[in-house]
C-alpha cells in the first residue's frame, strides 16, 4: 500500500468532505441505533470520522486502524466533538473477523484502489455481516478544463501505474461491488476550481509524476505540460465512487 503524509491528507480533507455521498450517509444513519462502535479501516488522520460522526446518532466510539503511528496520533488528537477515538496500529489487509468484534459499522475512505483483489476479498470477508461504508475510491476518470492534447495519454499511464503490483486501482469499485453483491454505489467526484489551486497543483504534480514513471516517454513532454497547466486557471474533476452495504 502507498505511503501518505499528514500534509497531503490535510490538503485534501476539504475536497473529500465535499465529495462524499451525503445520501449514503443519510441512508446509513436511518439504519443505525446508538450507541455505536465504528471501525475506520486505513483511517489515517481520522478525516472520515470528522465528516461522518456528525451525521450519525451518538454516542459513538471510533476505532481507527492504520499502520502509521503518526497519523493515528492525529486521529486521536483531532477527534470530532463528543466522540471517543481509539487508535489501533494494524495492517487492514490482514484483518480477521475477530479484529472487528463489537463493530456496529465499518468504514474506509480512499482505500480500495490501493488493494489487490486478494486483499480486498480478505478485508470484505472480515467485515461480513456488518454495515459497510466505503468512500472515495477512484474510478479512473479525470477531466481538466481547459483540455490539453496530452491529458488522455497521461490519464491512461496514471491508471496503469495504479494497477502496478496487482493493485486494483480504477477497477476497485467494480471488484468490491461484485464481491459484496447488492450494495449501493454513488458517485463522489472531486470538483476542484480556483479556490482549490494548492490542491490542484499538488494533485497534478503527483498525477503527472506517476504517469511518467509508468511511461518514461512522457517525461520529454512533462515539463512543458506542467508549465502550460501552471499558467492556466484550471478546473479539475476526479471521479470517485462510494459504496454502502447494509446487511
Amino acid at each position: 500500500m502507498s505511503v501518505v503524509t499528514p500534509d497531503w491528507l490535510e490538503l485534501r480533507e476539504g475536497a473529500d468532505a465535499a465529495a462524499r455521498s451525503a445520501e449514503l450517509a443519510e441512508r446509513l444513519a436511518r439504519r443505525l441505533t446508538a450507541p455505536l462502535e465504528i471501525h475506520d479501516l486505513g483511517g489515517g488522520s481520522g478525516a472520515m470520522g470528522r465528516w461522518l460522526a456528525p451525521r450519525l446518532p451518538g454516542p459513538q466510539h471510533w476505532v481507527v486502524h492504520d499502520r502509521d503511528p503518526d497519523l493515528l496520533a492525529l486521529a486521536v488528537a483531532e477527534a470530532p466533538p463528543g466522540v471517543t477515538v481509539q487508535a489501533r496500529r494494524s495492517d487492514v489487509t490482514r484483518l480477521a473477523p475477530a479484529d472487528l468484534a463489537g463493530a456496529s459499522l465499518v468504514t474506509a475512505s480512499a482505500l480500495l484502489d490501493l488493494l489487490t483483489a486478494d486483499e480486498l476479498a480478505r478485508m470484505l470477508r472480515a467485515c461480513a455481516g456488518r454495515p459497510l461504508l466505503l468512500a472515495l475510491t477512484v474510478v479512473g476518470r479525470v477531466e481538466l478544463s481547459p483540455a490539453d492534447p496530452l491529458d488522455a495519454r497521461i490519464g491512461a499511464a496514471f491508471n496503469a501505474h495504479q494497477r502496478r503490483g496487482g493493485r486494483l486501482g480504477p477497477d476497485a469499485v467494480a471488484a468490491a461491488a461484485a464481491e459484496l453483491g447488492g450494495c449501493l454505489v454513488r458517485p463522489s467526484p472531486w470538483r476542484l476550481e480556483g479556490a482549490d489551486a494548492e490542491l490542484i497543483a499538488s494533485w497534478l504534480d503527483g498525477w503527472v509524476g506517476a504517469a511518467c514513471e509508468q511511461d518514461p516517454a512522457l517525461a520529454a513532454e512533462a515539463d512543458a505540460y506542467r508549465e502550460r497547466r501552471a499558467a492556466q486557471e484550471l478546473s479539475v474533476t476526479v471521479d470517485h465512487a462510494d459504496l454502502l452495504m447494509l446487511p
